[in-house]
């Protein structure tokens, strides 16, 4: 079981150290909150401390690969400790003050810096932060400027929080279960250029005696041998040129809405898409609704955090219908794509019974639940279908290599 070292304040606003053992960050932050803690950092022992000698400045020669850009690590001990501070009665601009000198990075100490100085100027945490929207999500800006509106600006930023975590630890458990697969894939591209660029030639010139009687299949294999050997170059530029024009197109407003037309019809992925995003909308609508935000600003808020398009659009007709005087359940069920038959009775009888609020979070923690096994199933499903079409793929080169000797025997004969 990993050991976490944490920061944090106690009830007397006091900074303490420590450190203990849990099974994943969410368990280690739930440890902290039952000890009377409001947790400030928290770091995997072991990756501390090489992440901070990462971070420090060094004074000899370094390596720029690209911009430094604040981490979405950064942005979480940002974000937790300034609802940390608040909640302990520190005013924004001292917390501010404070983020400054405690952070870990100089590019991140400069941002909390430039954050606190238009603040003290007279804008808004909300306003300053959406001058800089690389490091803050319009979501973020959206929940922070609602939490300010409604006067718990602490409670906002600690959901946030909570989101920022359970964001991460779902990135990682795909990205770890992906890293096989992956593997198998590039290791299929190597095995498959090799077969094209070096055995096959050694065949051709036994298929050359045979005239035109080759299979279909072995023709299409030797002129694709011939074309990568020859235009091996224009093939691998062309595909990198390919990839870049491809993600340019899904940057514009057109791609993207196209690209997640197809995604959400998708036969795995799409159900999938649909169903995570329905329960951050869930998640954030009835944390906002707890903690006092008005129906139509809360509604705006977590419309934002659908991450799709098609899906936003969708909500914004209901919110449309609400603004006019309808119900929350009824103009949801004109969102099928989001909200099943059984999910929207459940949000009509909490809305009718006043507790809404706790319903939506309750939605969401049961959704969350069952998309964490679905996604594991699905996972575990990738390996063997990448060994299979890997096996497939290199199956075929073979079987069109043996077909003409079949055919040789024959005419031979």
């Amino acid at each position: 079981m990993p050991t976490f070292n944490y920061r944090a304040l106690q009830t007397d606003g006091v900074l303490t150290r420590g450190e203990l053992e849990a099974s994943g960050r969410p368990e280690a932050l739930k440890q902290i909150e039952r000890l009377g803690l409001r947790p400030v950092n928290l770091t995997e022992k072991g990756f501390g401390a090489s992440k901070s000698s990462a971070a420090a400045p060094s004074k000899g020669f370094r390596l720029a690969l690209g911009p430094e850009r604040i981490t979405s690590a950064d942005l979480e001990n940002f974000t937790r400790l300034l609802s940390s501070l608040l909640s302990a009665g520190v005013p924004l601009s001292r917390a501010l003050l404070i983020l400054g000198k405690e952070a870990s990075t100089p590019i991140a100490a400069a941002k909390w810096r430039e954050i606190h100085g238009l603040v003290v100027d007279g804008m808004s945490l909300a306003q300053s932060m959406d001058r800089s929207p690389d490091t803050f999500p319009k979501v973020y800006t959206a929940m922070v400027e609602a939490g300010e509106a409604g006067g718990f600006l602490d409670v906002v930023l600690a959901q946030i929080a909570d989101f920022q975590s359970r964001d991460k630890e779902l990135k990682s458990k795909v990205a770890t279960a992906m890293i096989y697969p992956c593997v198998l894939l590039g290791l299929a591209v190597v095995v498959l250029a090799v077969l094209l660029m070096f055995f096959i030639p050694k065949f051709q010139k036994m298929f050359n005696s045979v005239q035109g009687s080759l299979p279909l299949l072995t023709q299409v294999i030797v002129a694709a041998s011939q074309i990568l050997r020859s235009y091996g170059l224009v093939v691998l530029a062309g595909g990198v040129g390919g990839v870049l024009m491809a993600r340019n197109w899904l940057a514009s407003a057109e791609g993207r809405r196209v690209w997640e037309g197809w995604t959400l019809k998708a036969p795995v992925v799409g159900p999938l898409s649909a169903r995570f995003a329905m329960a951050r909308f869930c998640r954030m609508l009835g944390t906002l609704i707890g903690a006092g935000v008005p129906l139509i600003q809360a509604l705006n808020v977590a419309r934002r955090s659908l991450g799709n398009q098609i899906l936003s659009d969708a909500i914004t007709q209901s919110i449309t219908e609400v603004h006019q005087g309808g119900r929350l359940g009824q103009s949801l069920a004109r969102c099928p794509m989001l909200f099943s038959g059984p999910v929207m009775e459940m949000i009509s009888v909490a809305e009718e019974s006043g507790r809404l609020d706790g319903e939506l979070v309750r939605i969401a923690n049961v959704t969350e639940s069952e998309l964490d096994r679905q996604l594991k199933t699905a996972v575990a499903l990738a390996e063997p279908l990448m060994l299979f079409l890997i096996a497939g793929f290199i199956g075929i080169i073979f079987i069109g290599m043996l077909l003409p000797v079949f055919s040789l025997q024959d005419y031979i004969k």
